[in-house]
């Protein structure tokens, strides 16, 4: 019988809400990876005590050096898997930073197509104060991964604010400029969401290996590392996307 049952289970008719928990969870090793941990240093060094001293006491000094040569390797094993993993941690940070530039960067270009054609728009009718505000929002900076939900949600305000305008005028929609904008935002908004798509891969293999004991939780635990919150959608986004489109 399967724990999760999809044909006698309980279900919930109205379905559910799926949201980004906004948490970050830090790092924890117990008492057990404290031992373990210990007792891989000290396990080559007792089984070269037990050897010298109890079964081979007579054997010649090479090989009493030799023994205690080997008796190293397992602490100097363990040693070079935990700097590989904070390498692998190092390298992992620095690809999640650069997908959060990505998106940023994407941001950016739908900041300025919003810009201009607020401008060109502004020139034939009274828009939406609400889209200043939109591009004030944005303009509000910050670090490229701290900021992406923020700026998301500010342009997704300001193009939210703007086309509807720009669709209630037909001679709006014949300007050639505003045209062409319109088109690179709805690519950009595409490359937006292939590149959130990436970040959250990479999120998720950050947030899966900083959990992977041994070694890798160990180092984690060990730099005070966290699980990283993957990249999230807005209220508005959310609302939006259960409005009736066509009727």
């Amino acid at each position: 019988m399967n724990p999760l049952d999809e044909v006698t289970g309980p279900v919930n008719p109205a379905g559910r809400e799926v949201r980004v928990i906004d948490r970050q969870l830090p790092v924890t090793v117990g008492v057990g990876s404290l031992l373990f941990e210990l007792a891989v240093y000290a396990s080559g060094f007792v089984v070269a005590a037990a050897v010298q001293f109890g079964v081979a006491p007579e054997w010649p000094t090479w090989g009493f050096v030799a023994l205690w040569v080997a008796a190293c390797l397992p602490a100097a094993l363990f040693t070079w898997l935990k700097v590989a993993a904070g390498n692998a941690f190092m390298r992992l940070e620095q690809s999640i930073q650069a997908s959060a530039s990505t998106i940023g960067n994407y941001q950016e270009q739908r900041f300025q197509i919003l810009q201009n054609v607020a401008g060109l728009v502004r020139q034939s009718i009274d828009l939406d104060k609400d889209v200043m505000k939109a591009v004030a929002a944005y303009r509000g900076g910050g670090s490229p991964e701290g900021r992406l939900n923020g700026n998301d949600a500010a342009l997704s305000l300001g193009f939210g604010h703007l086309f509807p305008q720009v669709e209630a005028y037909p001679e709006l929609r014949a300007h050639a400029q505003i045209a062409e904008a319109m088109r690179q935002n709805s690519y950009l908004q595409r490359e937006v969401t292939a590149a959130r798509d990436l970040y959250n891969q990479k999120v998720l293999v950050w947030n899966t290996e900083v959990f992977r004991w041994p070694i890798r939780q160990i180092v984690a635990a060990r730099r005070g590392l966290t699980t990283r919150i993957p990249f999230q959608v807005s209220d508005a986004a959310r609302e939006g996307a259960g409005q009736t489109f066509f009727a």
